[in-house]
């Protein structure tokens, strides 16, 4: 009797639940799943990370990492962004100073022009202007009005003069 009953709670929850899917729209469906699957993964590191095994929850905090939308960037880009800042004020190419150049006078060297723009030696022109579209629509001070991205967008417009200077002419 049990057996029959549990059968019928399931039956019954498996059946509500189709139906909410139906009537729902798809783009419901997929913001309520990719919530439960950041919340799924938050709980999952969470217990993890609290358990001592914080080699296991990596997989997991990268996961949500790539998922999460912050102005335009995903957390990943954000973290892939702090980074290149950290390289170009370690290297002295991010401080006050070096902006009051002329925009001829480049100090950034090739390989840091690739490495800012994210791009490989060998690439095409196209492919160097693409990505500095890509990236100047989301660093771009007109658009990130609160975030004073300046700096950086005068960086990627160095970074693009320099490989096209010195690779393509």
């Amino acid at each position: 009797m049990n057996l029959f009953l549990i059968g019928i709670i399931i039956f019954v929850i498996v059946y509500l639940l189709l139906n909410a899917f139906a009537r729902a729209s798809s783009k419901k469906i997929a913001l309520i799943l990719k919530k439960i699957a950041v919340y799924l993964s938050l709980i999952l590191a969470a217990l993890f990370t609290i358990g001592g095994k914080f080699l296991f929850s990596l997989p997991f905090l990268l996961i949500i990492l790539s998922g999460l939308k912050i102005k335009g960037f995903t957390a990943l880009q954000m973290f892939q962004l702090w980074r290149l800042i950290q390289f170009l004020k370690n290297s002295g190419r991010f401080s006050q100073g070096q902006f009051n150049q002329p925009q001829g006078s480049s100090s950034l060297s090739i390989d840091e022009s690739y490495k800012l723009l994210g791009l490989k030696k060998g690439c095409s022109k196209e492919d160097v202007l693409k990505v500095a579209k890509k990236l100047q629509q989301k660093i771009h001070p007109d658009k990130n009005r609160e975030i004073r991205t300046e700096e950086l967008s005068k960086l990627v417009n160095q970074a693009v003069d320099k490989i096209i200077k010195t690779d393509f002419s």
